[in-house]
């Protein structure tokens, strides 16, 4: 047998074995599209072709500031869905360095009971500083879950701000978890977030908590009053809820309210017509990474770049004429 027949034999197998739900090959898989060797990259798109894109998970994002217990909340709605007969899937992506380019990985720490249910799957992957807070082959990893049978795709990002929208191209729901604060809190998350929210959940509405986030919540109702109505929202959303992952109350409601939603798009034509629209985006957004990959290794354009970027170290150039210069044979070629 030829390496290339055995490579493809390989990849055969391991679709076999994603698309009956076996874990550890969907680790595997995953692990082979997040990949950045040539080769591995190669098999990563004869493996996603060979699995199909029959099976669709309900996908959602998630997002917080840090410390508002998101792998708490993660835990608690997981065991939920579970305790229901749901299989779930959690892609937690860790921040990594932007000196070594390491991450610290700990979500499966964090979600010790979940990690440990046979109807749970989690995976943490690094950012890699991909602007956005989530990994670039992130949407692949979605897929894989998808067809391994997973009904619920949580995929959680490294923090809060203008960039974590990002995940809104590759999620069907977007929750926007936050705690109990003041107005110090509500000026300090971004607009464009709040605005590609679906749900706000003010988290640890518990003990001595639980007045604050009452207040909390009804400033953050407030707030979303204030936004213009977008069209693949029907009346009532987005909305503000309280939840406390901690004693798990609240979580029911916020899933009610989540399959309304999901619901009511699917009746609209929504649903299919934003799937559309993501799968366009993600096709862009690789062409745009693959030029600049392509680019970047050309020797004549690494060359110049390396001159122009010496002179703009000297001072003697500004870095919008510099790649002003590095794009200027492209542009004419």
């Amino acid at each position: 047998m030829t390496e290339v027949m055995k490579r493809q034999t390989d990849i055969a197998e391991l679709a076999a074995k994603v698309r009956d739900g076996d874990r550890r090959a969907l680790a595997r898989a995953i692990t082979l599209v997040e990949s950045g060797r040539a080769d591995h990259r190669e098999d990563a798109l004869a493996l996603l072709d060979a699995v199909g894109t029959d099976r669709q998970a309900l996908r959602i994002g998630l997002s917080g500031t840090p410390g508002v217990g998101k792998s708490t909340f993660i835990e608690s709605f997981g065991l939920m869905l579970t305790g229901q007969g749901k299989r779930v899937a959690v892609l937690a992506v860790d921040p990594s360095s932007a000196r070594s380019g390491g991450s610290i990985l700990g979500d499966k720490t964090r979600m010790d009971f979940l990690a440990r249910d046979p109807n749970a799957f989690i995976r943490p992957s690094p950012s890699q500083t991909q602007l956005g807070g989530v990994a670039r082959r992130s949407r692949e990893a979605v897929a894989l879950c998808e067809a391994a049978g997973y009904d619920v795709v949580l995929i959680e990002t490294v923090g809060v701000g203008q960039s974590e929208t990002v995940v809104s191209h590759m999620a069907d729901l977007f929750v926007l978890l936050l705690a109990p604060a003041g107005g110090d809190e509500l000026q300090g998350v971004k607009r464009g977030i709040m605005e590609m929210a679906d749900l706000i959940l003010v988290n640890k509405a518990d003990g001595a908590l639980k007045e604050q986030a009452i207040r909390t919540c009804a400033d953050y109702a407030g707030a979303l009053r204030l936004l213009r109505k977008r069209e693949q929202d029907p009346d009532g959303f987005p909305k503000a809820l309280m939840v406390s992952a901690l004693e798990t109350v609240g979580l029911e409601t916020a899933w009610a309210e989540m399959l309304a939603l999901v619901d009511w798009r699917r009746e609209a034509g929504i649903w299919d017509a934003t799937r559309t629209a993501q799968a366009s985006y993600w096709f862009e957004e690789d062409v745009r990474q693959g030029l600049l990959e392509v680019l970047m290794a050309d020797p004549a354009t690494k060359a110049r770049m390396q001159a122009a970027e010496a002179e703009v170290r000297a001072g003697a150039l500004s870095p919008a004429a510099a790649a002003a210069r590095v794009l200027g044979p492209l542009r004419k070629g």
